[in-house]
């Protein structure tokens, strides 16, 4: 199985990219993300999925292992296949995708060209648990606002306060003020407790 390719940009559209890798070239379906992220470099690594079938054999590629991850994880619902996941990976952002399906919100999914209301509350009915009980590691690395967060949290569950009662109070506090320090973001969490 291919795990990445690394090598020159052969050729690049927004849907697609071919990689040179030591003279042979691989053909990958991307995402727009990905498309924005690779563009303008002559040599990229990116992650690939491969998907293997009767009558095709298929590369996805990714300029990171979350969205990788996120479009294993959207082609895993019954309903969705990588067609689908490409266009919602198009559409919106990792972190727009995890955060609507980790608070139910179908009509943000439902925006997206070929996702309907039974599809959209598949995916979130199939995913939520996986996807907050799973560490998506570029998120929290992604922003200042992310990275407090989950040192706040911690900080929190050191003093023996749930990370569920906690959480939607720091989203709230980060959504105002997403420059917060982490101490004082711990403050004004114990305040609003």
């Amino acid at each position: 199985m291919i795990s990445h390719l690394s090598g020159t940009i052969f050729e690049i559209t927004p849907s697609s990219v071919i990689i040179d890798c030591n003279g042979v070239g691989y053909f990958a379906t991307i995402s727009l993300q990905t498309y924005k992220d690779i563009q303008n470099q002559d040599k990229s690594l990116v992650y690939i999925q491969e998907i293997i079938r009767e009558d095709s054999h298929s590369l996805y590629g990714f300029s990171t292992k979350t969205e990788r991850l996120l479009f294993n994880l959207l082609i895993s619902v019954n309903g969705v296949g990588p067609s689908s996941s490409i266009m919602m990976l198009s559409s919106m952002s990792v972190l727009e995708i995890t955060s609507a399906i980790s608070s139910g919100n179908n009509l943000a999914l439902q925006k997206i060209k070929g996702i309907g209301a039974k599809t959209a509350q598949r995916i979130i009915v199939d995913l939520r648990d996986k996807i907050s009980t799973f560490e998506l590691p570029e998120l929290l690395d992604n922003s200042l606002g992310n990275k407090n967060k989950s040192e706040a949290l911690s900080a929190l569950e050191v003093l023996g306060i749930s990370k569920k009662i906690t959480e939607k109070i720091i989203d709230k506090i980060l959504k105002d003020n997403p420059e917060i320090e982490v101490e004082e973001l711990i403050k004004e969490t114990l305040k609003k407790l």
